[in-house]
């Protein structure tokens, strides 16, 4: 087995026409994988790669002298079958490819003129690199729409969008948490992780999903043709006001809270505006605080509200303040169930770290997602060390007793 290394290979970094051999090898080396050789001899491949990934120039001249120009030529047509597998990953293809570019480059000079083939790889290499920026285009098209904390594209059925010619639905969480508590859809309408929910409009029509308060009468009907613009407008101008505070409705967000059960006070909002963090995101908190809006907490009518009222002090072990997790404030936005027991054991011996944060375990589920990104170091770490606890309780972490 000869172990495949992926590149990250930069697209203008790629030269056709510049001198292989040195230059691919300068490639940064990220991750190591493995698969088979294939046609060729397995044992000058492995010399070779050993020797390229390795700078050792002096062995890898002596290897191509010794070698027959019959075997180098078999093993670059083999490398350049073996890349273009349906199979293979876009690092995988590249790998191969640079690998046969190399050992062509050697051939040329030492066992004669290759011109047609290395001209192939450095076609083949091109082509690859364009459908990978072609790619990585498609994936980052709606970044520009996510920008803004809680929105997201629907994009599951973008094929079947496309040929009815329309746009992908941009979902704005923050317009729906003024007037909705968390808990109003998660758990029950919508599990709290975006790929579980197999959303789709037979779900909105059946009345689940986005169809439970869009029925024609709580709000507009997900069945109203005429309403379909409302939804489906990513990328067009009209999403723009969902991209930012500066052109919200203020009326109308007080309108529809109103038909809701849930408050919308303009006059406790500080000069008109809502207040945001130094990330450029809404401070829902200090909107509570200052009773600017008063969400509802449930559908049902006979929804009787909890919350837990115990607070959690998680010890710094670093330079920053400790971090006082208080169950209340996030009761009142969330079930139990929404983190308990899948995101946190409903102990004290969770093994909580910024790292595992930083990838969406734990707070992270949250943060940095739909709530105020972690990243804001203070807004959680603002616990003098040494404090009264005050009967709080302690968080212990993993393994502990």
């Amino acid at each position: 087995m000869l172990p495949i290394v992926t590149y990250a290979v930069l697209p203008h970094r790629f030269t056709p026409g510049a001198k292989r051999g040195r230059a691919p090898a300068m490639l940064l080396l990220l991750f190591i994988f493995s698969a088979p050789c294939s046609a060729g001899n397995q044992g000058f491949r492995e010399q070779f790669t050993t020797n390229y990934k390795n700078f050792q120039f002096n062995a890898q001249q002596k290897l191509i002298k010794e070698t027959e120009a019959k075997t180098m030529q078999a093993e670059i047509h083999a490398l350049i079958a073996e890349a273009m597998e349906p199979k293979k990953t876009y690092p995988q293809r590249m790998y191969l490819l640079d690998i046969a570019s190399a050992m062509a480059s050697g051939y040329q000079h030492w066992h004669g003129d290759i011109k047609a083939l290395t001209q192939k790889i450095d076609k083949l290499m091109q082509m690859e690199l364009k459908q990978e920026e072609a790619r990585v285009a498609k994936l980052m098209r709606w970044k520009k729409e996510e920008r803004f904390l809680g929105n997201f594209v629907m994009k599951e059925h973008m094929e079947e969008m496309e040929k009815q010619n329309m746009a992908p639905v941009l979902y704005p969480h923050w317009v729906h948490r003024i007037w909705f508590e968390c808990k109003v859809c998660h758990q029950d309408i919508f599990i709290m992780n975006r790929w579980r929910n197999n959303i789709s409009h037979q779900q909105f029509d059946a009345g689940k999903q986005c169809g439970a308060c869009h029925d024609g009468t709580m709000a507009f009907g997900v069945k109203d043709k005429k309403q379909c613009n409302k939804c489906h407008l990513a990328g067009k101008t009209e999403a723009e006001k969902l991209h930012t505070l500066s052109g919200i409705n203020h009326d109308e967000i007080q309108t529809v809270a109103k038909r809701f059960g849930a408050e919308w006070n303009l006059k406790n909002l500080p000069d008109g505006n809502i207040p945001i963090d130094k990330f450029g995101f809404i401070d829902w908190l200090s909107l509570k605080r200052n009773k600017v809006f008063n969400p509802i907490h449930s559908l049902r009518k006979n929804y009787k509200h909890k919350a837990r009222s115990n607070k959690i002090l998680f010890e710094s072990k670093g330079n920053l303040d400790d971090v006082i997790f208080d169950h209340e404030i996030h009761s009142n936005w969330i079930n139990c169930s929404s983190c308990h027991p899948e995101i946190f054991l409903e102990t004290l011996t969770n093994d909580v770290k910024m790292i595992r944060m930083s990838k969406g375990k734990h707070c992270g589920y949250c943060h940095g997602k739909v709530s105020f990104t972690f990243a804001s170091c203070k807004r959680c770490h603002n616990r003098k060390k040494g404090a009264p606890r005050n009967n709080m309780l302690i968080h212990k972490g993993k393994n502990s007793d």
